[in-house]
């Protein structure tokens, strides 16, 4: 009945919310290439691939759970380099990212629409052996139809955020139509269990992995040196910088006004911004020269003399740009609504600042926040105070980063047990496909 019900209504949703979606990726931009894969059309060559391999289908929403899945990726095919991949992503933004990353042993493609014709035709030209879903991210006709052909569906990283935990209790019966199709559901939290038994998976079938995208790892990431580039714009070494990452709209003014404050003391101090859609851009530009600040833009030639301001506007960069920062700010926690992942500042030995509003990472906030490991800002006049306290005190900072990195160890070990979760599900996959 619930199948019936949704393949009722998503052909009349899909069409409310098409002109917001074609908005976005004409401001995007890349809309056209591979824009056929959304509709479950694969090339010559790729569909030559598909039937060449057995395949492991990976799917990611955007860039946070893409760059998590790699991980499990990495993992995977260093235990198991005979396996192939296939990485599907909804934003263009992440289909650009898997694009300029992938290896001959994974590709990238679109998740198809969520319409059954679609679906079943994506899935009989890849033919996978196994689905893993990424944090939670279920369509379904995709999560129906892979049923429906007996392919295990197992689902990682799983998130539960205090808001959608509140949606899924809501929609509890709704959501049991799909959560009853899982295999295995691997936990950030422990807390998480008793929801997802609720919505009807087993507790055997439930395991405490940690977070993927917590996971820092046996070795520091490495990173792009950009000091080069910083150098040709005339920004020292020796010039301290706030950099604001994955910035939403309206927190750019609230950066701006904070860099003013702070040039009353640190006359140097320079402000990176890195827009978490930079299709914003041009209207970042327009608003930050209004308040009298010069700026540079990542993706034109350097100029003199030194921008008071940098943007990033360029895709895949931002987790090396954190190197270059005296001071990280999160985005999307004062002006938005559920903050950015602050683990790639944490793991560049940055010290990080957020707003209140972090609510996609409340567990790690709280953790972070209550053992000293990040700081919590209201606005423009904090966010200015706690930075200048930070510039002029080198023992907060070993503080901080000596804190922060000490939240993340509970989940340190997350890729690799999570890569055991897909290893036992395609190997209990495979022994039911030969029992039939």
């Amino acid at each position: 009945m619930m199948r019936l019900l949704y393949n009722l209504l998503f052909p009349f949703a899909f069409l409310v919310f098409l002109p917001c979606f074609l908005t976005k990726m004409f401001r995007r931009g890349s809309y056209r290439r591979d824009f056929g894969q959304r509709l479950a059309r694969y090339d010559k060559e790729l569909r030559h691939r598909f039937s060449r391999g057995k395949w492991i289908w990976v799917h990611a929403v955007s860039v946070g759970e893409l760059l998590s899945a790699l991980k499990i990726l990495d993992e995977l095919h260093r235990r198991h380099p005979e396996w192939n991949f296939v990485v599907s992503s909804t934003t263009s933004t992440a289909h650009a990212i898997a694009t300029s990353k992938q290896q001959d042993w994974w590709v990238p493609v679109y998740t198809p629409l969520d319409f059954p014709c679609l679906v079943r035709s994506a899935l009989a030209a890849v033919k996978p052996r196994l689905i893993i879903l990424t944090e939670s991210e279920m369509w379904p006709n995709f999560v129906w139809t892979a049923s429906d052909r007996a392919i295990p569906l197992v689902l990682v990283n799983a998130r539960v955020s205090p808001r959608s935990a509140r949606r899924y209790r809501k929609f509890a019966s709704v959501l049991r139509s799909l959560t009853r199709h899982l295999a295995w559901v691997g936990l950030q939290e422990p807390e998480h269990g008793q929801l997802w038994a609720h919505l009807d998976v087993p507790l055997a079938r439930l395991q405490l992995t940690g977070s993927v995208k917590y996971d820092p790892g046996t070795t520091p990431p490495k990173t792009r040196n950009f000091r080069a580039v910083l150098e040709q714009w005339g920004i020292s070494a020796a010039d301290p910088i706030l950099l604001g990452a994955s910035t939403h709209e309206g927190e750019e003014e609230i950066l701006a006004s904070t860099l003013i404050k702070l040039r009353q003391n640190f006359p140097t101090i320079r402000l990176l911004i890195a827009p978490r859609h930079v299709e914003r851009t041009a209207d970042i530009v327009k608003i930050l020269q209004g308040r009298g600040l010069s700026v540079g833009l990542r993706d034109a030639p350097p100029s003199a003399p030194p921008p008071d301001i940098l943007i990033i506007n360029t895709t895949g960069e931002l987790r090396d740009w954190h190197t270059c920062a005296s001071v990280v700010f999160v985005g999307k926690s004062l002006t938005g609504r559920g903050g950015q992942n602050p683990v790639e500042a944490i793991l560049t030995r940055r010290p990080v600042l957020f707003g209140p509003h972090m609510e996609n990472f409340a567990a790690l906030r709280d953790h972070l926040l209550a053992t000293g490991g990040a700081i919590e800002v209201q606005g423009a006049t904090s966010l200015a105070a706690t930075t200048a306290r930070l510039l002029l005190s080198p023992e907060d900072v070993l503080r901080l980063d000596s804190c922060a990195m000490a939240a993340l160890d509970r989940h340190r070990g997350a890729t690799k047990r999570t890569a055991d979760l897909v290893e036992a599900a395609l190997k209990e996959g495979d022994e039911a496909a030969r029992a039939v």
